[in-house]
């Protein structure tokens, strides 16, 4: 084996000869074995590499040979060593590439966390970690700027298909014409502009999460040939015939509130509960208190790393400032907002003038909002309270009704009847 490995080329011997000093008899003593003859053959790569060695022992005599190994042996092993370093050098290759898949698989999750310690938040944390491993079909609601398509993109990473495509669709922009092609691709000739086959979404989240954003914009038609797929789990292109299985995880999300479109028929019923089997609500960031810190000081890093400057900090000014604004775009003009800062300003310290913020959309008191639309009467400005305090501790508790209760010192049953009392709507 030695011989081989230093030489790349076979090499054999034969008891009886002059160079009996080739084999280590020790091993045959130890082993209670007796070596006639051997045969040594590299394993050669496709980079010229002897990455090991093949070895016959104890040629069995024949009709037409003694016991020792001759030139067809060589040449049957040679062919064996090549095979097998074939065989060896695809499952390093395929190894490695594992190796790299999951490790941009983890960079990818870490990329975009869902970043927040406030209860509503942790709460949706929770329930996405338990719906994660399952296939099913999750509607995220919020307003926009909220971080939807994070929420979905962490139940993708969270679940089994963490490994298969994470395909987003805004359906918004989809217009009638195309949406179908877009969806469920098309053939040849199908159409004036089809030049070439074309693969649709659902064919390449195949294995993996399909991530339907503004799925409340979608036109009528598109949603019955969404609800058809979704039902039967195959598709066919537009110009062709052949169904094509497809194994897609569908997480939808909206701003729009669809049981009103229902109401109104304009968005169907039976697609909603179709999409609605757990339903998680991203409440405003406005409504996530420190949160807002929290997510400043991470995009702040983010972006300095990426521009490749220190990471200045927020002075006690910018910080109240910050917590006590509106935030009417959410998480997406708070990222804004610091971006902006890592390639504006040139300081260690961020003040309250570098966030460049309009006053007029800050908060007026968190606990005690102004009530512009209440007349002078004492009662209609007391219910307006009311109904304001009950709605915004909803959204802070992420529609969980019973955790808004106990905030107000009520029973569940009892937060109904008060709503109802203000003429509030309950069955949402």
């Amino acid at each position: 084996v030695g011989e081989a490995l230093h030489s790349g080329s076979p090499r054999w011997w034969s008891a009886g000869g002059t160079d009996e000093g080739r084999v280590n008899r020790r091993i045959d003593q130890a082993q209670n074995f007796t070596t006639r003859s051997l045969l040594a053959v590299p394993m050669v790569n496709a980079r010229d590499q002897v990455i090991g060695v093949f070895e016959g022992i104890n040629a069995r005599p024949g009709d037409h040979r003694n016991e020792s190994f001759d030139a067809a042996d060589v040449r049957t092993l040679t062919e064996l060593a090549m095979h097998a370093s074939i065989a060896i050098d695809s499952y390093r290759t395929r190894t490695d590439l594992t190796e790299t898949r999951d490790r941009l698989v983890e960079q990818a999750a870490q990329s975009k966390p869902l970043i927040g310690n406030h209860q509503s938040i942790q709460e949706i944390r929770r329930n996405a970690t338990k719906v994660a491993p399952t296939d099913l079909s999750v509607l995220v609601l919020g307003s926009n700027g909220t971080g939807k398509e994070v929420l979905a993109q962490h139940i993708h990473y969270q679940s089994e298909r963490r490994n298969g495509p994470f395909v987003a669709v805004n359906c918004a922009a989809l217009v009638e014409t195309l949406l179908e092609s877009e969806l469920f691709g098309h053939e040849k000739g199908a159409f004036t502009d089809a030049s070439d086959t074309r693969v649709g979404k659902f064919e390449l989240a195949n294995g993996g999460t399909l991530f339907l954003d503004e799925v409340g914009d979608m036109s009528a038609g598109g949603q019955a040939k969404l609800l058809r797929v979704l039902e039967e789990k195959v598709v066919v292109r537009v110009g062709g015939s052949r169904s094509i299985p497809v194994d897609v995880r569908v997480i939808a999300a909206t701003n729009q509130p669809l049981q009103e479109l229902i109401s109104a028929k304009r968005f169907r019923e039976d697609l909603f509960f179709r999409l609605n089997v757990v339903s998680l609500t991203l409440p405003p960031l406005s409504h996530r208190g420190d949160d807002v810190m929290e997510l400043a000081e991470h995009f702040l890093a983010d972006f300095c790393r990426q521009i490749g400057r220190a990471v200045p900090t927020f002075a006690a000014s910018a910080r109240d400032a910050m917590l006590s604004h509106d935030w009417p775009g959410n998480v997406r003009e708070l990222r804004n907002t610091v971006e902006r800062i890592c390639y504006l300003t040139t300081t260690d310290v961020v003040e309250s003038s570098d966030l460049m913020m309009s006053p007029s959309t800050t908060r007026k008191s968190v606990d005690m909002p102004m009530l512009d639309d209440a007349d002078g009467n004492l009662n209609s400005a007391t219910r307006e309270f009311q109904v304001q305090h009950i709605e915004r501790l909803i959204a802070s508790c992420g529609g969980n009704m019973t955790e808004a209760a106990g905030k107000l010192g009520l029973h569940r049953s009892n937060l109904y009847r008060k709503m109802r009392q203000l003429g509030m709507p309950t069955s949402s």
